[in-house]
């Protein structure tokens, strides 16, 4: 398995050396003073943002530089969906620069006239018919099938060609201002090579046709489509300062059909099929529930082993029940991001799937007491993580000890088998809560 490139200094002495002593990653002692937080590293400004050297795995290998090399006839600053599809052509893979200016609905006709779930609806389908017939008392716990579902799955395609928005290789999409936003899309960085998004607010790609899959865990589940943003068998990308929210449709007041929480919001970012080189830093997500997700299924080892090479830094979790991430087969770098719950659905942090080579260190969790630190780990057939030096509250806690001896039946070994490199620097974790508050997400820097 390839390793990072050593052009950078290992951590620990990175660490050191730009963040001095105070800051070196152990942590401090109980009850000691916070050491004061460094200077942020100046993040790249512009319309061209390009990632700097050593930071993160998409730096490796070439690094990520997206549209910088576009031309002025393929600078485009778009307000509506229509604009921002004619700009993307099809996933074209001319360099390019994508300027969000306010907010692009997706769900909107080609003339900007909103679309509603009934605009999309064919066939026959209302969700009062699809919810009699498919009543588990009635239809039992076979899947659905019959003239109903085909109405979904019909109504449900008539969404995806809106919603679903092809991103091709050599391409920058970036907000212009503060108040860029990409409302109820789903943007698909598929087969491309060096894309940088940076500096936009996704929210709410909400799916109006979920299916129900009785076989779904013990109660049943409802599954629905679009992430915010998929990458999906793609190369150098460069996830910076954007925000992943519901909004204005959090789960938390969604109905509840056949006993089981009505789920319209797949994951908020999912990094998947042979995907590789990905540095997602300074990124807020917020308010979800399926949030991160690298590699989506057990089987597809032929496709993901030896890729999936992800770096997650200085990003806010902030009140998310599960996957931040979901780790299968990929080499995975989480290291001084924040992890912020302040009520009571939380699940777990960090799923050690199969094959996965998680390292978690300098990390800062903030957690209502009532949340069992034992759980922040969660074993989906992993076998071993790397965790070393976060804090919870402001204390030192050996997570992984934790969660052996809390949750004995899921134990796991301490070495993922690799050591991250490409690490600009290295924050103490208690400096991260601050950092991050002050500098992640969009509109920041």
């Amino acid at each position: 398995m390839p390793r990072a490139s050593r052009h950078v200094r290992p951590v620990r002495a990175m660490a050191a050396l730009l963040c001095g002593a105070a800051l070196a990653l152990s942590p401090a002692p109980a009850g000691a003073a916070a050491p004061s937080p460094p200077a942020p590293v100046p993040a790249p400004s512009g319309d061209r943002p390009v990632l700097p050297a050593g930071d993160g795995w998409a730096s490796a290998e070439g690094g990520t530089t997206g549209g910088a090399a576009a031309d002025a006839d393929h600078v485009f600053t778009v307000r509506t969906r229509a604009e921002l599809a004619a700009a993307l052509n099809g996933g074209d893979p001319t360099p390019k620069v994508i300027r969000i200016a306010g907010t692009v609905d997706a769900n909107t006709d080609d003339a900007g006239r909103p679309l509603s779930c009934a605009d999309y609806a064919t066939d026959g389908y209302t969700l009062d018919g699809y919810l009699a017939a498919y009543d588990p008392d009635t239809w039992g716990d076979a899947d659905p099938s019959g003239p109903m579902e085909d109405a979904r799955a019909a109504s449900a395609a008539r969404q995806a060609e809106r919603v679903r928005l092809p991103v091709g290789s050599n391409t920058t999409i970036v907000g212009a201002g503060p108040g860029a936003r990409l409302l109820g899309a789903s943007l698909q960085v598929k087969a491309a090579e060096n894309v940088v998004i940076r500096g936009v607010t996704f929210e709410d790609a909400y799916d109006c046709f979920p299916q129900w899959d009785p076989t779904d865990g013990a109660d049943g589940n409802w599954n629905s489509e679009y992430d915010n943003l998929v990458v999906y068998g793609s190369r150098h990308v460069w996830i910076d300062h954007n925000t992943f929210t519901d909004g204005r449709r959090p789960d938390s007041e969604q109905p509840r059909y056949f006993g089981v929480l009505f789920q319209q919001h797949d994951g908020e970012l999912d990094i998947v099929r042979g995907a590789d080189l990905v540095t997602a830093s300074w990124n807020v997500f917020a308010d979800h529930d399926k949030t991160l997700m690298i590699g989506n299924s057990d089987s597809a080892g032929d496709t993901d082993r030896g890729r999936l090479r992800v770096t997650l830094h200085h990003n806010l979790f902030r009140d998310v029940v599960e996957r931040a991430p979901r780790v299968r087969f990929g080499q995975v770098d989480v290291y001084n991001n924040h992890y912020l719950t302040t009520g009571d659905r939380y699940g777990y942090s960090w799923g050690v799937g199969f094959e996965s080579r998680l390292v978690a260190e300098a990390n800062a969790f903030t957690l209502p007491d009532a949340v069992d630190r034992a759980k922040v780990i969660k074993s989906w057939k992993g076998t071993a993580l790397t965790e070393r030096d976060n804090l919870v509250n402001g204390e030192a806690v050996d997570l992984l000890a934790v969660h052996n001896a809390g949750v004995p039946e899921e134990r796991l070994g301490d070495d993922a088998g690799w050591t991250p490199e490409l690490r600009p620097r290295v924050d103490h974790p208690r400096a991260v809560p601050h950092l991050v508050a002050r500098h992640a997400g969009a509109g920041r820097h």
